[in-house]
């Protein structure tokens, strides 16, 4: 029963209904909409009975869709398992470590000759990449583990939360200096700020912002006004050379904060809905897991030395007669 073309149209139901479009289906098997769409089609004449409700917004399984659905992902899962498995093993390169790119270039990198010194047989290969990560991506792309800034909602791969987050309005010296009217959240204005317009894959372009504005009791018109980046660590470039006020990730700017190069606005520190998760397929290389535990210390090491910061109240601000908002008490 499991010819050739069975098979290629139960791959093509699977990652239909894994994905509830065709389109989104047809990217990740590199193949037209209309092919996923005709396999699908195929099968459903060869059993009979119809597998999707075709939805004007989704394609949703019916309940004969939702029994094959399952039966194909535990079956298709541990042969993607041994195959990744096997492809590792003949291959002696580096390991593979995705990375969300301003967390690689402001946090990882400064850190990763403590890894090599305790692990010098391990290659690493890092990528910078925030795009979503399921298994079958994993696999199929070679990618051993990853690093991602998300609010963690996995479902088929393994993922550790090694390091939370707090969002602060950061900004230069001289761009503080240069605007003294600034000493309340309710002073700034829309054109004054830096937005990280992909904080995160599926993530709003105000998201950071309106979550650390609706926690200081303000609203600020006109947020589009402003610089949009697609990169955190280009928003606090901008940040860093005057060009305004970026929303600071505690793990991205500490480092300029205790050195001066950052001032820490209003002193108000809001958690963030996202974190820092350390992903992997479930079967988990002795790399991959010396990588995990590295992370996890590092991770722990860098919340002591944050904490100490902002239990300290951080640098002194510039000005130092700066004021804060009625509800601008550090959090």
């Amino acid at each position: 029963m499991l010819s050739s073309s069975l098979l290629a149209w139960l791959r093509c139901f699977e990652a239909a209904a894994r994905h509830h479009s065709f389109t989104r289906a047809a990217g990740e098997l590199c193949v037209t909409q209309g092919a996923v769409s005709q396999q699908v089609k195929h099968l459903e004449q060869w059993l009979g009975c119809p597998l999707f409700v075709r939805t004007p917004g989704a394609l949703v399984p019916t309940p004969e869709g939702e029994r094959l659905r399952v039966v194909l992902r535990d079956a298709f899962e541990p042969i993607e398992d041994v195959l990744g498995q096997l492809r590792r093993r003949g291959e002696a390169g580096p390991l593979s470590l995705s990375c969300s790119p301003s967390f690689a270039m402001r946090w990882l990198t400064p850190r990763l000759g403590s890894f090599f010194r305790d692990h010098p047989d391990i290659g690493l290969r890092v990528q910078g990449e925030f795009q979503t990560l399921d298994r079958g991506r994993m696999l199929r792309e070679g990618i051993d583990a990853a690093v991602r800034f998300d609010p963690g909602a996995y479902r088929d791969v393994r993922a550790r939360r090694f390091l939370d987050e707090w969002l602060l309005p950061v900004a230069s010296p001289a761009f503080v200096a240069a605007h003294p009217e600034l000493r309340a959240p309710a002073d700034l204005r829309g054109e004054l700020l830096l937005h990280d317009a992909s904080p995160w894959d599926g993530a709003g372009e105000f998201d950071e912002w309106g979550a650390w504005l609706e926690q200081a009791g303000v609203t600020v018109a006109g947020l589009e006004q402003g610089q949009r980046f697609n990169l955190s660590q280009l928003a606090i470039g901008a940040a860093l050379a005057g060009q305004g006020i970026a929303m600071g990730r505690t793990a991205l700017v500490l480092e300029d904060l205790q050195a001066g190069r950052l001032v820490d606005l209003f002193g108000l520190h809001v958690a963030s809905e996202a974190a820092y998760y350390f992903v992997c397929a479930q079967a988990q290389s002795p790399q991959a897991a010396a990588i995990e535990a590295w992370l996890l210390a590092e991770g722990a090491a860098f919340l002591a030395e944050r904490d100490r910061w902002r239990k300290g109240g951080g640098k002194a601000r510039t000005p130092a007669t700066r004021q804060r908002g009625p509800r601008g008490k550090r959090q």
